[in-house]
């Protein structure tokens, strides 16, 4: 099994999981939010944090921009205070707390700006934690560059965008590659195109959250099989941990799940996230099952010696 560096973590066989909190679009444009969230992905023992990057011209059609879409008024409102929409974009109140608007507007409403991803970057240097994020466009893997993230992260929905897939490669970087709604033979094509070197690859489902009959865990030894040498991971969408915590047990070298302060706030991704609490003891449960794992080799325990007096009636061998 060869290895991937990810800044001072080394993923593979063996080693420990490399445990990432996808914060994405869960701050819904609040740096206040965004750092609360890296806060618990320290407090839980995670080893990064993950954004997603787009330019949202660029990413979206103009048909799906100007789609109506009713936004919380405090998303709105906030992001006319940062600088990143403004006031004319909007529409009359049609709820107490929803503005009809445009999905243009909110997709530019959760783009973090250049000054909010130094602000981010600088917190994390400081607070010890990685983090880096999937760009969806050649342009945001530019923005990118400049903070020298330690991996990039390729989102499922770009698995077929070789453009992309050769750009963000031609970066040196290592790439995660999460394989949600793609065939076994898209995501060999991806493969190929990205090489298998410093290449970490992600079982994943896209849906929004995952029902356990679909999460197909046995996917990671298919790919285990169809891939060697690369490091395989999981990501995942389901409600609860018990899944992610299986995944390591059948071999997952990385898992990655959405974090949140509280899974009934306003967002696509919240209910399909990971609160505090769940985060830390998702954690928890899998370094216990890494030590609990061992070598594989039967030996007798010092410790059992004395239990071997007790209870062995006779030892003919």
């Amino acid at each position: 099994m060869a290895f991937v560096q990810i800044g001072n973590k080394k993923i593979g066989d063996g080693e420990p999981c490399f445990m990432v909190a996808e914060i994405g679009i869960n701050h819904n444009g609040s740096m206040e939010l965004t750092k609360k969230l890296i806060d618990a992905a320290i407090e839980a023992g995670c080893d990064a944090v993950k954004f997603q990057k787009r330019t949202v011209s660029i990413v979206y059609s103009e048909e799906e921009l100007m789609r109506p879409r009713e936004v919380p008024a405090h998303v709105i409102s906030a992001a006319i205070n940062r600088g990143v929409l403004s006031s004319d974009r909007v529409a009359s109140l049609v709820k107490s707390n929803l503005l009809e608007t445009t999905n243009g507007d909110l997709k530019l409403a959760l783009e973090l700006t250049e000054k909010e991803y130094k602000e981010i970057d600088a917190y994390c240097k400081e607070k010890g934690i990685m983090w880096f994020a999937s760009p969806w466009d050649e342009k945001s893997v530019d923005f990118l560059e400049q903070f020298n993230p330690p991996a990039y992260k390729v989102a499922s929905a770009s698995l077929t965008d070789s453009s992309l897939l050769r750009y963000i490669r031609s970066k040196g970087r290592p790439v995660i590659l999460s394989t949600g709604m793609s065939t076994m033979e898209q995501i060999q094509k991806a493969v190929e195109l990205l090489g298998k070197e410093n290449l970490i690859l992600l079982h994943c489902v896209s849906t929004y959250p995952s029902d356990e009959k679909d999460i197909n865990l046995s996917a990671i030894t298919t790919f285990a099989k169809a891939f060697p040498g690369v490091p395989i991971g999981y990501s995942g969408h389901e409600r609860g941990i018990s899944s992610s915590v299986n995944a390591v047990v059948l071999g997952a070298c990385m898992v990655e799940r959405h974090i949140t302060l509280d899974r009934t706030m306003w967002g696509s991704d919240q209910a399909a996230s990971v609160e505090p609490k769940g985060m830390e003891l998702l954690v928890r449960d899998i370094r216990k099952f890494e030590e609990a794992r061992g070598n594989g080799t039967k030996v007798v325990l010092a410790s059992e010696e004395s239990i071997i007096k007790k209870l062995r009636r006779k030892i003919d061998f």
